[in-house]
């Protein structure tokens, strides 16, 4: 049965308020829940742990839940986790920033590595629930808080097992929402040394419960911000001729770059150009001396991510050097694609097959969203999953909105993949 089958999982989303102790929350729940969220394909010892601390895991979703902070802010959620590693006798390693953290469990020379974000997004949730933030204008609206609970689970359970064949590295990063990422603070600090592969998943409000989306090639895209800022004499709109019509060149790159970036980039390559922001003058008839546009360079292929920005630049000049219109063009580079290798990704598919059923594993599309764990997979091969979080039924609330909640059932499946996944890394077969 996975947690998608049992009647009894549902309660999972009516648990207590967030001050509820868990051995309250356990109560609250009945055992038969706790035995159906944790249920799966063993091995004995991660059902006994899910079973005792699965109710755990709900309440260190929700006191960081409540408790969010924004990039290389994350302190207190450093804290809260570095304690509880502290707590099973582990020894984490501060980054040097001094949020995000580092910590080996086991022995060897092979090394897998298990990677969570830390961090919320600058914005005011309105979900309405017992265990909402209580920060103001900051809110985990994109899953971290139940990615840091799932790897904490996943450690604490690793570091529960009687014995391991290797290492398993948990990476609790910061500033996943931070460009370039927190994924480098990681990188400079070594946190790869010695890693063989890397893994991770995220919370996907498209999938139901139950349900882990894999896919070979590129998950996620690269992600640019252009900033053009554009410049002319100014005049009066009676006499363009005598000036440079700045807002006319606005109109010229905001129409004519997506048009020649199709036109020289393989339309494979998932690459797309959106403006968000345009602003030029004030006065319907003043040619103004200044202008600027804002907007999202996408693309799903490597290859690509590395040719874009010449290939705009000289594109701009193109198209404004007829106007006379001056430019400064702020290309900032984002994050990489994240690229699934293939063999960490049949791993990644073999550990949701034996620690959830056939039924769990689902396709996944490209998504044009980014996401810095393509860094890591710039070093080691690695895989990167979608989690279902969706109760199957009801609106299907997206990531980054002030409404988006989780199905907390998702929790104990997410433990349960992570370490399938670090075993069959490490070379145990599925029958353990």
């Amino acid at each position: 049965m996975t947690v998608l089958d049992s009647p009894h999982s549902r309660a999972a989303s009516s648990l207590g308020p967030l001050d509820v102790p868990p051995d309250q929350l356990l109560g609250d729940l009945g055992a038969d829940s706790v035995v159906d969220l944790a249920e799966g394909r063993g091995p004995d010892w991660l059902d006994s742990w899910l079973i005792s601390h699965g109710a755990d895991v709900v309440s260190w979703r929700r006191h960081l839940h409540a408790h969010p902070e924004l990039g290389h802010d994350e302190h207190g959620t450093t804290a809260f986790v570095a304690d509880a590693l502290r707590g099973a006798g582990l020894v984490p390693r501060l980054l040097p920033r001094g949020t995000g953290l580092i910590c080996d469990i086991g022995a060897g020379s092979r090394c897998v590595a298990l990677r969570a974000d830390l961090d919320a997004l600058p914005l005011t949730e309105a979900t309405g629930l017992p265990f909402a933030s209580t920060v103001d204008a900051v809110a985990h609206a994109c899953g971290h808080d139940a990615h840091t609970a799932i790897l904490l689970g996943a450690g604490l359970a690793l570091a529960a097992a009687p014995s391991l064949p290797g290492r398993v590295r948990l990476i609790f990063q910061p500033a996943e929402e931070v460009q370039p990422g927190g994924a480098l603070d990681v990188l400079a600090a070594d946190g790869l040394d010695g890693v063989d592969r890397i893994f991770a998943l995220h919370c996907d409000p498209r999938l139901p419960v139950g349900r882990v989306g894999t896919r070979v090639g590129a998950i996620t895209s690269a992600a640019d911000m252009l900033e053009l800022r554009l410049s002319s004499p100014g005049g009066h709109t009676s006499r363009p001729h005598l000036t440079a019509d700045l807002v006319h060149a606005l109109g010229t790159v905001i129409t004519g770059l997506p048009a020649l970036l199709s036109r020289r980039i393989d339309p494979r390559s998932g690459t797309v150009l959106v403006w968000g922001a345009v602003h030029a003058g004030e006065a319907a008839n003043a040619v103004p001396q200044e202008g600027m546009l804002r907007g999202t360079l996408r693309t799903g292929n490597r290859e690509t991510w590395g040719d874009l920005e010449p290939l705009v630049r000289d594109l701009v000049h193109a198209l404004l050097a007829p106007t006379g219109v001056g430019f400064d063009l702020q290309h900032r580079r984002g994050v990489p694609p994240v690229v699934n290798e293939r063999s960490a990704t049949r791993v990644l598919r073999s550990a949701v097959l034996a620690g959830l059923g056939e039924d769990a594993l689902a396709g996944t599309e490209q998504s044009s969203g980014g996401e810095d764990f393509g860094w890591y997979l710039e070093h080691v091969a690695g895989a990167f999953g979608r989690l279902g979080v969706w109760p199957g039924h009801g609106p299907k609330r997206d990531l980054h909105q002030p409404t988006f909640d989780l199905d907390e059932r998702a929790l104990p499946v997410g433990v349960r993949v992570m370490v399938h996944t670090a075993m069959a890394s490490l070379g145990v077969s599925p029958g353990w």
